[in-house]
């Protein structure tokens, strides 16, 4: 989870701790991430497959 809030924060998605925690203000991040790029292949604010590839294509690796 650590991973994903470093690849969010590159974003400027997500500004809390760094902490691998996947609390309400990470989930709220990925949700806003998904509702702007449109992905509905994944449930809004669940890290799925789709959501992951998709952030990962454009964020560097932390």
């Amino acid at each position: 989870m650590t991973e994903l809030q470093l690849r969010l924060s590159q974003l400027a998605l997500y500004v809390g701790d760094t902490n691998g925690t996947y609390d309400t203000q990470v989930e709220d991040a990925v949700r806003r991430y998904q509702w702007a790029r449109g992905i509905t292949a994944d449930q809004l604010g669940v890290y799925g497959g789709t959501t992951r590839s998709r952030l990962e294509s454009e964020t560097r690796e932390p």
